[in-house]
């Protein structure tokens, strides 16, 4: 390869690196949401006591819907390093949890996919727990609909990764 290639390709390479910045910008989206999760839960806590019981429940469906968005914040930064910037050696990390290294672009999509849509079913449970106040069942039933979208785009692209991968492994 001639000094041109090389340079072209030392240049493909590294632009990996200006991925760092969208990385960066969601550890600090990560620490906005720690932030709200903070103030829910101390809202929550303060208000505990005089809550109703469905108050409660969409008070801690709440706080679970924020830690499930986190998860998802995690597992995006961590796997987008990974795959894009640079390996993690898990020796270098022996306290690193499994589920956040060596995450294949198909592991990414089912995680994502079924992070997407725990977290449309804990809205859907919100509101159907909080459905005194709101009332709006054309909202609800748009909920549900978005929540369901989501489960069969999960379903189908799980099998599509299915009969993916068994294809590849009849070529070998």
């Amino acid at each position: 390869m001639n000094g041109i290639g090389r340079g072209i390709e030392a240049v493909i390479f590294n632009s990996r690196w200006l991925a760092a910045p969208f990385i960066f910008g969601l550890i600090v989206g990560l620490a906005g949401l720690l932030y709200k999760f903070i103030v829910k839960l101390a809202e929550f806590v303060l208000h505990l006591k005089d809550a109703p019981n469905s108050e409660a429940l969409v008070g801690i469906l709440s706080l679970v819907d924020l830690s499930l968005t986190a998860n998802l914040i995690l597992i995006v930064i961590c796997s987008s390093y990974e795959n894009f910037i640079r390996p993690i050696n898990p020796a270098d990390h022996p306290n690193m949890p499994n589920g956040l290294i060596r995450i294949g672009f198909a592991v990414l999509k089912q995680k994502l996919l079924g992070s997407i849509v725990a977290i449309t079913a804990v809205h859907v449970l919100e509101w159907f727990m909080d459905i005194d106040h709101t009332a709006n069942t054309a909202t609800l039933a748009w909920l549900v609909g978005v929540m369901i979208a989501f489960a069969v785009v999960m379903l189908i692209v799980a099998t599509a990764d299915r009969v993916s991968d068994s294809g590849a492994n009849k070529d070998h």
